[in-house]
């Protein structure tokens, strides 16, 4: 029985001695060496950009909120947000009109356009009817 302690010993020993070697400052597998800003882990960008990414509101919550004008007025929903090549968000897709997204009248408006994203999106000076006069957007095939 002593024999099978020593040898566990004996492996366990060396075990610890690799696994300090290999991982300094007595890091595991799959750790870092600081906690990750936000709860998430800047890959491939600074610690400046993700900051200014955890300001910034999510697509998913954006798409399909009701669009307002600055008396209050429903003017349509959110179908989309349309990212740029840069990678900045250029449009956002309104539905005008129609139920469910059915015979809705899709315009694209540039997001500078708008003055209040958040609590409640808000494009100042527009209407449903003057956002149904605005040509049709349509989606790339394919």
């Amino acid at each position: 029985m002593n024999a099978k302690i020593e040898k566990a010993t004996r492996i366990l020993s060396v075990l610890f001695a690799v696994t300090t070697t290999v991982f300094p400052a007595g890091l595991a597998i799959g750790q870092q060496s600081e906690a990750p800003i936000a709860g998430a882990v800047p890959l491939g960008v600074s610690v400046t950009q993700t900051q200014l990414v955890a300001k910034g509101w999510r697509a998913s919550k954006l798409v399909h909120t009701d669009v307002y004008n600055e008396k209050n007025e429903k003017i349509g929903r959110v179908d989309d947000m349309i990212v740029a090549p840069d990678g900045s968000l250029s449009v956002a897709i309104i539905d005008v009109g129609g139920f469910l997204g059915i015979a809705a009248h899709r315009v694209a408006i540039p997001v500078q356009r708008f003055k209040q994203i958040s609590p409640k999106m808000i494009l100042d000076g527009a209407s449903k009817d003057a956002l149904s006069k605005l040509p049709e957007f349509e989606y790339a095939k394919g």
